[in-house]
């Protein structure tokens, strides 16, 4: 009798203690597994594949990256290209869609020790304000480019545009550069610096000057003769006509610089009139 009463209590004691162990563990939280990216995985508007760190730095030597410099990049993925710019000193921020890209990119800036340099925002990139950006180092597809491209051309001239292997249609890189040895994929970089809009006519001096431009490309006519290998490099302008070779700065509306030919040098200066 003794030992049945024992038992009894043994076995209301052990489903107490498992009845209060299922209630505990039913009400605790699942614990999160860290998040870690996976190449391939689907984003909003491109898939992620990270671009690899010698073509990170290939890219923002392309581009003259300094500390002067405010640094965007556009489908940011886990930051690393911001990441690299900052450790430049630039100032630089990252646009993703994906909050969990986010949060890993800001984790990675603080561990990089440049997370006082490195933003990261939560957005869409075709809608992000890139104007106040110098270089935009990217790794995005040939139809996100594409997309993309007027906002591009319409950033400050000189500004520099650096991507990972693909193009913007329409608008020839003005420097390649691929990487030869120790890299099997990704290893192209192309750099696109932001021509001055100088389309249209100009009063050079007593004599018409007419510009149709197309990207960094020039052509026209300066008091009816043909001019030729006009050429845009930012702010900076180079075309001839006949022997003689202009060279100059444009700013807005006007242009002004030196031509040689047979003689010594001599200014001219050029304003926009249409």
């Amino acid at each position: 009798m003794i030992a049945s009463c024992l038992n009894r209590r043994v076995l209301v004691a052990f489903c107490l203690a498992v009845f209060t162990a299922a209630s505990i563990g039913a009400q605790a939280p699942a614990q999160e597994e860290p998040f870690v990216p996976q190449v391939g995985q689907a984003g909003k508007d491109v898939v992620w594949v990270p671009t690899p760190p010698e073509l990170v730095e290939a890219m923002l030597n392309l581009a003259k990256v300094t500390p002067q410099d405010f640094v965007m990049d556009l489908g940011s993925g886990d930051g690393r290209n911001v990441i690299a710019a900052a450790k430049r000193g630039a100032r630089a921020v990252g646009v993703e869609f994906n909050p969990k890209m986010v949060e890993l990119s800001k984790k990675n800036a603080t561990a990089a020790g440049v997370g006082d340099k490195a933003m990261f925002v939560e957005g869409d990139m075709y809608q992000a304000d890139i104007s106040k950006a110098s270089v935009m180092a990217l790794f995005l597809l040939p139809s996100n480019m594409l997309q993309l491209r007027q906002k591009f051309l319409d950033l400050r001239p000189g500004s520099r545009i650096v991507s990972n292997t693909f193009g913007i249609e329409g608008w020839n890189p003005d420097e390649t550069v691929t990487i030869e040895n120790g890299c099997s994929a990704w290893c192209t970089a192309l750099l696109w610096i932001v021509p001055a809009k100088v389309g249209g006519k100009w009063r050079l001096g007593d004599g018409d000057l007419v510009f149709d431009q197309e990207y960094q490309v020039v052509k026209g006519t300066l008091n009816g003769t043909v001019i030729s290998d006009g050429k845009l490099r930012g702010d900076q302008i180079r075309f001839m006509v006949g022997t003689a070779e202009y060279t100059g700065k444009v700013t807005g509306n006007r242009m002004e610089g030196s031509v040689r030919g047979a003689g010594p040098a001599t200014m001219w200066t050029a304003t926009k009139t249409s």
